[in-house]
């Protein structure tokens, strides 16, 4: 059993010393469950507590708890955050929290990230405690770190696809790009599933599919200048590094035939050891973005995991 980190050798508590260790980038993702009854859902869900702006003032108290976790947990670091996100995704009777803590530095955001979840889920329970007394927070939990020496392990010839699209998520429209990107990395070897999302759920979803650490996530929808086109959004707070040329190609590739492809603004990157591209949510630029992808992916999964030229 590996020895606890914060005790000296006398078995006395301590701070870790992390003057040694490297400045790097470092991100934490953490997820918790509030359980209430379906009726105290919905009404947060409408905005119609008699507590105004429920989940608004619960995300700006997860993302205060992060900044001031130091102060809570004794022998917990300060340290300077680049971001904190906090996100609510509802179920008939439960709303998930996730969140996000990254920094540059020399240890982890692993307890901001749980600090954040489980201030913002009290803060939950605080402003719906008139209705339902008895809700529960639990499960709190952390879903990825990335930075240092812990990466998560990727998962070779593993992929998922990500529809972000509000009317095929409520069922109004079917959608034909996802099962298209599906087949296609099926012809490649790779094992894979599509999640159909709305536009709002991108960041959480995004989180949640690179926790599972797939060698590549497809997106498509999101990427144009709609108010709820968000997925480059989502994208960017995610990756480690970004590959600029991917995504031009993409838009060229759909120019010569459709002008408004300039109008994408899709992203390609890494996020850890997982390939992301965003391709939009259009046949025409499906059909271009796998294009590109065909001449890449294989040579980029391979660097990406460290295999050099191919």
């Amino acid at each position: 059993m590996s020895e606890l980190s914060h005790l000296d050798a006398d078995g006395r508590a301590r701070m870790v010393d992390v003057g040694d260790k490297a400045v790097t980038k470092r991100s934490a993702t953490a997820t918790g469950t509030f359980t209430s009854t379906p009726e105290v859902i919905g009404l947060v869900k409408a905005d119609g507590m008699p507590k105004a702006d429920v989940l608004a003032t619960a995300r700006l108290a997860g993302i205060g708890g992060a900044k001031r976790t130091s102060e809570l947990i004794p022998l917990a670091h300060q340290l300077a955050l680049s971001s904190v996100t906090v996100d609510f995704e509802f179920g008939d009777d439960s709303i998930t929290i996730t969140a996000t803590a990254k920094t540059t530095g020399q240890t982890g955001v692993e307890m901001e990230a749980l600090t954040a979840v489980a201030v913002a889920g009290l803060t939950l329970h605080d402003m719906t405690k008139a209705v339902d007394p008895h809700s529960v927070l639990g499960g709190i939990r952390l879903v990825e770190k990335t930075g240092g020496k812990t990466r998560p392990e990727v998962r070779p010839l593993t992929s998922l696809v990500i529809v972000a699209s509000t009317s095929a998520a409520a069922g109004h429209r079917a959608d034909t790009t996802g099962p298209r990107i599906l087949e296609w990395l099926l012809a490649r070897g790779y094992e894979s599933d599509i999640w159909v999302v709305p536009d709002a759920h991108i960041a959480a979803t995004l989180q949640k599919a690179v926790a599972q650490a797939p060698a590549v996530i497809i997106t498509t929808g999101g990427t144009g200048m709609s108010p709820t086109d968000a997925t480059p959004e989502a994208t960017r707070a995610i990756l480690d590094r970004e590959l600029p040329g991917v995504a031009e190609a993409i838009r060229a590739r759909g120019l010569p035939n459709t002008p408004k492809a300039a109008l994408s603004r899709g992203l390609a990157g890494t996020a850890g050891g997982t390939v992301i591209v965003n391709l939009p949510g259009s046949s025409g630029g499906v059909k271009d973005g796998l294009a590109v992808l065909n001449d890449l992916l294989e040579h980029l999964v391979a660097q990406v995991a460290g295999g050099g030229e191919h």
